[in-house]
C-alpha cells in the first residue's frame, strides 16, 4: 500500500494521531523529494464559474480530476460536507450553492460512489434548510442521501484537546470532500475551507467548544485545525461565485459576486490562495497561522487557473480581544473592544441567539435583548444564527478613537 492510498484510508480512529501526523509528513516530503510523483503539493485551482449547471457542471469535474487526489470507485461511500448554517434562500451567500454540490455529486456517483450529504446546523430544521436553500428541488431524481450529523464518536484529535466528540459519519466514510462557502466571520476573519468541518461537531457541542475557547482566537484555530485533520477530507472546493463581505456569516453579511470556485486537496493551501485572492495576508486569518506553525502548509502555494487578485473586499473590523495589563483586561474590553449589538428594528426575538449563546450573555424581556458585555467572549455566535440579519459587531466609540489614531500614526 503506497503512502497516499494509506494516507486517505478513513482509519482515523482508534489509530492514535501520532501516527496519523507521521504519516502526513512522510507524504507530504516524499512528494516533495519526488518519490510519489504525479500530484503537485499544495496545488489550487481557481476556476470561473457561475450558477448555470451547463457550464458549472464540467468545471467542477475537470477541477476535481486536476487535483488528483480523489478516489472513487464502485461501492465507494462519499460523505459531501456543504456549508448548511441555517434556513436560508442561495442568493443571500449564507449557504453553499446546491448547484455546485450537486456536480460534485454527480461526479461521485458517475465514478460508481454512493453519496450521502450532512452538515450540522447551528439552527433551523435540516429540512426547511434543504428546501429553503434549493437543494431539494436542484437535486431532484438524483440518488443521494441527504442526511443531518446526529451520531458522534470520540476521537483523539490531538493536544491540547485529546478525545473529542464528532460525527460518526464524516469519520467513517471512505472519501470526504469538503465544500465550503467563501464568506467572512467576525471572529475568525473568514470562513473558508478549513473552518467549515467545524460543522462535524453535532449539535449544542459547537458553541461548548466556543466557550472552552473563551477569547482565544489562537486556540479556536488550532481546534479547528485539529477537527480538519481529523476528518481528512480528499478535496476542498470553495463556493466563490457568491460570496459574502462585510458582517458574515450569517444573514448580517453582504452578498457579493466573484465568479470563482477554489479547490485543492489541501484545505490548508485553499485557504491561503483564497486570502491572497482576496488581497489579505494569509497570516490573518488564524487558521492559516496554526497550520503553518504545525508545518501542514507554507504560505507559497501553487496557483493555477483563473486566478485574479480581487479588489476593496470588505473584511470585519476585528480587535483584539486582550491587551493592557491583566488587571484591567475585562474593563478594557468591555469599553474599547467591539461587540455585538442588535438592531431593533429587525429583531423579531425569536430566541436563537439567547438559546445558543455559549457565555449565556444575552437576556431579554418583551422588547429587547440585552447583552452582558462583561460575559461576552466575542464568539460571535449570535451573529452567526440570527436569522433575521438583526445582530452586528459594532465598535465602541472610544474603541474607534483609539483605532483611528493608531491608523493615523502608522
Amino acid at each position: 500500500m503506497t503512502v497516499n492510498s494509506f494516507l486517505y484510508k478513513k482509519i482515523i480512529y482508534p489509530v492514535p494521531l501520532v501516527f496519523y501526523d507521521a504519516i502526513i509528513y512522510l507524504n507530504i516530503n516524499f512528494r516533495k523529494q519526488g518519490i510519489i510523483k504525479g500530484v503537485d503539493v499544495d496545488k489550487v485551482f481557481f476556476r470561473k464559474a457561475e450558477y448555470d449547471y451547463n457550464v458549472l457542471k464540467p468545471r467542477v469535474f475537470e477541477m476535481i480530476n486536476s487535483a488528483g487526489m480523489v478516489s472513487i470507485r464502485k461501492g465507494t461511500r462519499v460523505l459531501i460536507k456543504p456549508n448548511l448554517l441555517l434556513p436560508a434562500k442561495p442568493e443571500t451567500a449564507v449557504i453553499t450553492h446546491p448547484l455546485v454540490v450537486k456536480a460534485v455529486a454527480e461526479y461521485a456517483l458517475e465514478n460508481g460512489g454512493t453519496v450521502t450529504i450532512s452538515d450540522s446546523p447551528a439552527v433551523g430544521l435540516f429540512g426547511k434548510i434543504l428546501k429553503d436553500g434549493g437543494y431539494r428541488k436542484a437535486f431532484g431524481g438524483l440518488d443521494v442521501e441527504f442526511k443531518e450529523f446526529k451520531t458522534s464518536v470520540k476521537v483523539d484529535i490531538g493536544e491540547p484537546f485529546g478525545f473529542i466528540e464528532m460525527a460518526k459519519d464524516a469519520l467513517e466514510a471512505d472519501a470526504v470532500i469538503n465544500i465550503a462557502k467563501l464568506k467572512t466571520h467576525a471572529q475568525m476573519f473568514l470562513t473558508l475551507g478549513v473552518k467549515n468541518l467545524f460543522g462535524c461537531i453535532v449539535g449544542f457541542k459547537k458553541p461548548e467548544w466556543h466557550l472552552r475557547s473563551g477569547i482565544d482566537r489562537e486556540m479556536f484555530a488550532r481546534l479547528l485545525v485539529c477537527i480538519h485533520r481529523a476528518v481528512s477530507p480528499q478535496m476542498t472546493i470553495v463556493d466563490g461565485i457568491l460570496g459574502m463581505e462585510g458582517q458574515g456569516p450569517g444573514k448580517g453579511g453582504t452578498p457579493r459576486r466573484l465568479g470563482v470556485l477554489a479547490g485543492g486537496s489541501s484545505a490548508f493551501a485553499v485557504d491561503v490562495a483564497i486570502c491572497k485572492m482576496l488581497g489579505a495576508d494569509p497570516e490573518r486569518l488564524p487558521t492559516n497561522k496554526t497550520a503553518r506553525e504545525l508545518g501542514l502548509t507554507g504560505y507559497d502555494v501553487d496557483v493555477s487557473g483563473d486566478y485574479e487578485v480581487i479588489n476593496n473586499f470588505a473584511f470585519p473590523i476585528q480587535d483584539s480581544l486582550t491587551f493592557g495589563p491583566k488587571p484591567v483586561h475585562r474593563i478594557l474590553r468591555r469599553h474599547l473592544v467591539q461587540r455585538p449589538a442588535v438592531d431593533k428594528d429587525l429583531c423579531k426575538l425569536c430566541g436563537e441567539c439567547w438559546k445558543y449563546c455559549p457565555a449565556k450573555a444575552i437576556s431579554h424581556d418583551k422588547k429587547k435583548v440585552s447583552f452582558d458585555y462583561d460575559r461576552c467572549i466575542r464568539c460571535y455566535c449570535c451573529i452567526e444564527v440570527c436569522p433575521e440579519g438583526a445582530l452586528k459587531a459594532v465598535e465602541t466609540f472610544p474603541g474607534k478613537i483609539i483605532r483611528g489614531l493608531l491608523l493615523r500614526k502608522s
